[in-house]
């Protein structure tokens, strides 16, 4: 399952570790972001071990959001080592979202 991502576990669990993490930026009313929750749900299974897969759900937690300047959903981020490397905004095919990932980590 996707780790939830807080406001306030953000920094520690993506930003102060080392590694490739891979945050969805969704809201429960969104429909093109429940189109995307299952791809992004698979993700972290098939990528357990590897990298973070995780969700934040931008009503709850605003503060990481607007840091991030997350103004469409979905948005995924592609942080390695805290750093944005990659960003995808708008539903897309598990094919493109793994393969931004696997271009990360390769």
């Amino acid at each position: 399952m996707a780790f939830e991502l807080t406001d306030s576990n953000f920094k520690e669990k993506v930003l102060d570790t080392e590694g490739v993490a891979v945050v969805d930026f969704w809201a429960e009313w969104c429909g093109p972001c429940r189109m995307i929750g299952p791809i992004i749900e698979e993700m972290a299974k098939d990528y357990d071990g590897k990298a973070l897969i995780a969700k934040v759900d931008v009503d709850s937690n605003p503060e990481i959001s607007l840091k991030y300047g997350v103004r469409s959903i979905p948005t995924v981020l592609y942080l390695k080592n805290g750093e944005i490397v990659d960003k995808q905004v708008g539903a897309t095919s598990k094919q493109v979202l793994s393969g931004k990932l696997d271009a990360i980590l390769s």
